[in-house]
């Protein structure tokens, strides 16, 4: 086990030929009948599962949702990220990950296949690149195991269906590795320029996430190149420099463009996007700092997480995340000490090596920030780990199964199969009632499994892949359980976890799950016709206790204008189940019920005003502003606590006449006949905005909730 790895078939040497492309459906020329053929069959698998069921989520996250209708209505909105066409405030991450779902909406109209189909497609499109990269140097066969075990994660199979910019963030990263990958080959610098270019754009989905993977990636190629050092320094700054470029430029416009003719930077106290970046999306989702925010850890720069979670060493195997990520995650750990083991003895710029080295170092540079962040966390976090799990499994058992007539690989396979076992009949036993003949069947198979490779070198060969098809199997059941229990599931609000009830088990209330089905009353999607209660007239305009709103296209008093939008006024259940969740009013994590009236009254005149409504926090306003069409302010953005506008600049807005109505209480739990609505967390002037307008201006129910029009002073 001591010897040079090497590969199975000449990958490498046949990628450095130029002119060997084939047609599509037959792949490769030196390639076996059976690999192009299984590789799209992955890929149409892929497609088919993360479609399947896919507009029972709806909006999904509203919040996302409302800046994506906006940018498809405005090109500055599309531009800048704004949580409405008129350019109120932005969304609290830079806008690339919008960018995608707010074209599609433009070019096919607005709805939940319009808005998540993007998220699709980079779901397969990373499960293609994640193939490419291990089959170059690893062979068909471990390229297709590891491109099923990411497609089988439950939480990318979550998170692939889901508007977060989680889902490009993904892709961004395997495609960074997989050009870092590519220019280790031979050193060639158009690869780690091209390498940049996807840090860049990743930066444009979700800020400082991006780099947590460059210093492994840097250090790997600064050390492994198979070039002169002085030519590695310099490819180095020239990735770094085209990193910078693809990045810097969206950066630069927004910080030189004057203040008083863009959006609000939503995230940021000082309406920054360089605040933002280093602060609330920065250092303070490590220390916990995060002004503005809802909350991160116990203290200043502590470590307990507070209302996210203990920090430490466990925390990706603990309740909460455990279920989302970590199946496979021990079986990684022990293939990367294998395929490193294998290959200690080989050369310096030996590429498989390489690839153990930079996956692995992804894998534990992720694994390190996120089990001892004490800021915002949340388990969708950790489809950023998929990626690098899935690879390792798939390289390492290749290595293995290639050295298996050697004692030692053979033990190895057979323990990374155990653990596996073992470790999914843990996890499957945190939720006991849930199929729990599914418990021991991973458990006695995989320990079958284990048994028989011990001998996998000194068998027959149909024997030997039997037998590991065998261990395989065992070890993605549990995966493969959680993932369909996801799909056939919507998934709605801020806070979404995979697998079944009870998996995800953190303190915060509610996971935004939403059962779709056939609800009393017959309406699609699980809601009353005509949106809100039957009748569209019931206190906060839905089932008590429900969550954020739901159901199918067409539905309820949430349909989007032309009929074509899933219904964002529709409460969601299943044979009288109420989702889970925050309360139908809506909050901070999830949105608002829209019944009939209050549409109704948000859409009369609505082209005469600048904005139909202004509510507090983005979830809320993004409900409405779903339901209408219609510009709606979201005041102090997704928290509520940013200082945007100031009360100064809402009586203003009102004196010119820009904004119809005022939402208050119902919308963010004031008081009822109050009219207050509170302050964010952070600070931001909405309780000033909120008490002013209750104030000063006539109140009206509609569906449950305080509304002020703000053309009727009292």
């Amino acid at each position: 086990m001591t010897s040079t790895y090497v590969t199975p078939s000449a990958h490498a040497a046949h990628a450095a030929t130029p002119g060997r492309l084939v047609r599509l459906w037959r792949g490769r020329a030196e390639d076996a009948p059976w690999v192009r053929p299984a590789f799209l069959a992955l890929l149409v698998l892929t497609t088919a599962l993360y479609l399947w069921n896919l507009s029972a989520s709806g909006y999904a996250n509203s919040f996302y949702s409302a800046a994506v209708q906006a940018g498809s209505q405005s090109w500055k909105a599309f531009f800048f990220g704004s949580l409405d066409a008129a350019n109120a405030i932005t969304v609290d991450k830079p806008p690339a990950a919008l960018w995608p779902m707010a074209l599609s909406v433009r070019l096919f109209g607005l709805g939940s296949w319009q808005i998540l189909v993007p998220e699709v497609l980079m779901g397969v499109a990373t499960v293609a690149v994640l193939y490419a990269a291990v089959r170059r140097r690893f062979g068909a066969g471990a390229g297709l195991i590891a491109g099923a075990v990411l497609a089988l994660t439950p939480v990318a199979a979550l998170m692939f269906r889901f508007n977060n910019p989680d889902a490009l963030l993904a892709l961004l990263m395997t495609v960074a590795v997989y050009c870092v990958l590519r220019a280790l080959e031979q050193g060639a610098t158009k690869w780690l320029v091209w390498a940049g270019v996807a840090f860049g754009l990743a930066f444009l989905t979700k800020t400082l996430q991006a780099f947590l993977i460059l210093p492994p990636l840097a250090l790997v190629y600064a050390v492994c190149a198979p070039v002169g050092i002085g030519r590695r320094i310099g490819q180095l700054a020239l990735g770094g420099l085209a990193m910078i470029v693809s990045a810097g430029w969206w950066v630069a416009l927004v910080e030189l463009w004057p203040a008083a003719s863009r959006p609000y930077i939503g995230g940021s106290q000082t309406n920054s996007f360089l605040e933002l970046t280093f602060g609330y999306n920065g250092l303070g989702r490590i220390n916990g700092n995060e002004t503005g925010s809802v909350g991160g850890g116990d203290r200043p720069g502590g470590g307990g997480g507070g209302g996210w979670g203990e920090t430490g060493i466990g925390r990706m195997v603990n309740d909460a995340v455990g279920g989302q990520v970590s199946w496979l995650l021990p079986a990684a750990l022990i293939l990367l000490v294998a395929g490193l083991v294998v290959t200690w003895r080989a050369p310096r710029t030996d590429a498989a090596r390489s690839a153990f080295l930079v996956w692995g170092g992804s894998l534990l540079m992720t694994v390190a920030v996120f089990s001892f962040m004490a800021g915002i966390f949340h388990e969708y976090y950790t489809v950023a780990l998929a990626p690098y799990i899935a690879a390792l499994v798939g390289m390492g058992a290749a290595v293995l199964w290639e050295e298996r007539t050697h004692l030692l690989a053979s033990a190895a396979l057979a323990a990374t199969v155990a653990v596996t076992a073992w470790w999914g009949w843990v996890l499957l036993g945190r939720t006991p009632d849930w199929l729990p003949w599914l418990r021991w069947t991973v458990l006695v198979g995989g320990g079958a499994a284990a048994l028989g490779l011990l001998f996998a070198g000194r068998v027959d060969r149909r024997l030997g892949l039997g037998i590991a098809g065998l261990g395989l199997a065992a070890g993605l059941a549990g995966p493969f359980a959680y993932t369909l229990e996801t799909l056939g599931t919507g998934h709605q609000g801020s806070i979404v976890t995979a697998g079944p009830a009870g998996a995800a088990m953190r303190g915060m209330p509610g996971d935004g799950r939403v059962f779709t089905g056939e609800a009393p009353g017959g309406a699609p999607g699980g809601g009353a016709p005509g949106g809100g209660a039957p009748g569209g007239d019931a206190p906060g305009g839905g089932a008590p206790g429900g969550g954020a709103p739901a159901g199918g296209p067409g539905t309820g008093a949430g349909m989007a204008p032309g009929g074509t939008g899933p219904g964002a006024g529709t409460p969601p259940q299943a044979g009288g189940r109420p989702t889970r969740g925050f309360a139908t009013p809506g909050g901070l994590l999830n949105g608002a019920t829209v019944g009939t009236k209050a549409k109704a009254a948000l859409l009369e005149n609505a082209d005469d005003y600048t904005w139909a409504a202004a509510a507090v926090g983005a979830q809320n306003a993004a409900s409405y502003q779903l339901a209408t069409g219609k510009p709606v302010m979201a005041i102090g953005g997704f928290n509520g606590s940013d200082p945007s506008p100031t009360l100064a600049q809402f009586k203003q807005y009102v004196a010119q006449g820009k904004i119809h109505y005022f939402i208050g209480a119902g919308a963010q739990g004031g008081g009822e006949g109050g009219g207050e609505t509170r302050m964010g967390p952070g600070g931001g002037t909405s309780s000033e905005i909120s008490t002013w307008v209750a104030a000063t201006f006539e109140k009206v129910t509609l569906n449950g909730v305080t509304f002020y029009d703000l053309t009727e002073k009292k």
